[in-house]
């Protein structure tokens, strides 16, 4: 072996080594902490506040490099004072015999000593503020800085440090928005909850094919940000443009997604031109052809789970033909069971298939179709999850119409509960 090889496993080992060390090096941390904290519930209570903090410097000095975390750990004191007490261990002075300070002694809290504070600041942060149309803090963000001014306009004296340690003991934390609120709620939504639920058991119980079908959100072609972070050489950070208006020549991708509620795999047909009901059930056209038919060859039936909007909204006739069409030539009765509006995260397909989509391509730059078609394809989870993607480049025409009579000769049958939701076409 050369000498560079030589070099290079030496290297390698010196790496082992100095983690090993690492490791111990924390090891005795813990343990010295652990001692630490006994020695301080023993004798702590006891200590003034010198006493205290002198006896806590001499331990860090014992432990050696880290010292000063590992005390303030055990003990809750701050490092600012067990540093303090460390200067005062290199002084002849700081040793000397002093009179302890009376119990009570010391610097009063900002709290005790401006009254009305802690109420003030508690009434500035609390939401039932945020109708207040007075309220200082109405239209701005509460950061620790901006509480701090709206104190100190009013008089107080307080730094946002200060600010941030008192919202700490008083129980809050900083938090995001939260999606609860789903808007009205229609009077049979649990009733079609417990529909569609009861659909997909006869259709799993029997093996036939049960699907959630949607279209998910349309992308920028081209290099340009996209939410989230990889791994990249440190100080090389993938170069994107700093405004996203479309390219002309790239446009957008618009993925309809297929997913099997029985097999956990998806389908994505990755359009390019428009989201149109043509362009969904070629989706589901692709996807028979390629899985449905060969996974399922002696299925008779297809469920579909939908929301209620976009290029399969339960409203548009165009859907409802081109799925008609698609039963006559694929031989199969096909049934579409609609969620109620306002709540297409109930559908499976956004939580089982989108999401980890959108995982799998967080922080890269979706610079062509060719990249986003593989890392769609790409996208597995550890519960198996398998998908297929392919590209559609075709040119699907918006403002395709049905007239009424045309869709009144089309087979059509509704279900008895709420036929605008629930309907199936026969082959």
């Amino acid at each position: 072996m050369g000498a560079s090889g030589r070099t290079g496993a030496c290297g390698g080992e010196d790496e082992k080594l100095r983690g090993w060390q690492g490791r111990v090096t924390i090891l005795g941390q813990m343990d010295r902490e652990s001692e630490i904290r006994k020695k301080w519930q023993a004798v702590g209570p006891g200590l003034s506040e010198r006493d205290a903090r002198l006896w806590a410097a001499a331990e860090a000095r014992a432990v050696g490099g880290g010292g000063v975390s590992v005390v303030a750990r055990a003990t809750g004191m701050a490092r600012t004072t067990i540093r303090r007490g460390m200067s005062e261990l290199d002084t002849p002075a700081g040793l000397a015999p002093r009179r302890s300070r009376r119990g009570g002694g010391g610097r009063k809290r900002l709290v005790a000593q401006q009254e009305g504070l802690f109420e003030r600041l508690d009434d500035l942060v609390d939401p039932s503020t945020r109708g207040d149309p007075m309220s200082p803090l109405r239209w701005c963000s509460k950061s620790t800085n901006h509480l701090a001014q709206a104190l100190r306009r009013e008089g107080f004296e307080i730094s946002p440090d200060t600010v941030g340690r008192l919202l700490k003991q008083a129980g809050y934390s900083l938090q995001g928005t939260r999606k609860t609120k789903e808007g009205k709620n229609h009077p049979d939504r649990d009733a079609q909850f417990r529909h569609i639920s009861e659909l997909v058991k006869q259709y799993q119980t029997r093996g036939e094919p049960v699907i959630s079908v949607d279209t998910k959100k349309k992308e920028l072609i081209g290099d340009f940000a996209n939410a989230g972070k990889e791994w990249q050489p440190a100080g090389q950070p993938e170069p994107v443009r700093t405004h996203d208006f479309k390219d002309k020549k790239l446009g957008k991708a618009i993925p309809y997604g297929i997913y099997d509620l029985g097999r956990n795999e998806g389908y994505v047909n990755v359009g390019v031109t428009h989201d149109t009901p043509e362009f969904a059930v070629a989706a589901l056209r692709r996807w028979w052809a390629e899985v449905g038919c060969p996974t399922y060859p002696t299925a008779k039936r297809l469920l579909i789970t939908a929301d209620c909007g976009g290029s399969n909204s339960h409203r548009t006739r165009a859907w409802k033909a081109e799925l008609c069409r698609l039963a006559r030539d694929i031989g199969v009765q096909i049934r579409v069971a609609h969620f109620p509006p306002g709540t297409s995260k109930w559908n499976k397909i956004e939580h089982r298939l989108f999401c980890h989509i959108t995982h799998n391509w967080s922080g890269r730059a979706l610079v062509s179709r060719e990249v986003i078609v593989s890392l769609i394809g790409s996208t597995t989870t550890a519960k198996g999850l398998r998908v297929r993607a392919r590209l559609d480049d075709r040119d699907y025409k918006i403002g395709v119409r049905v007239s009424k009579k045309e869709f009144d000769a089309l087979l059509i049958r509704k279900d008895d509960f709420h036929g605008d939701w629930n309907y199936w076409v026969d082959a």
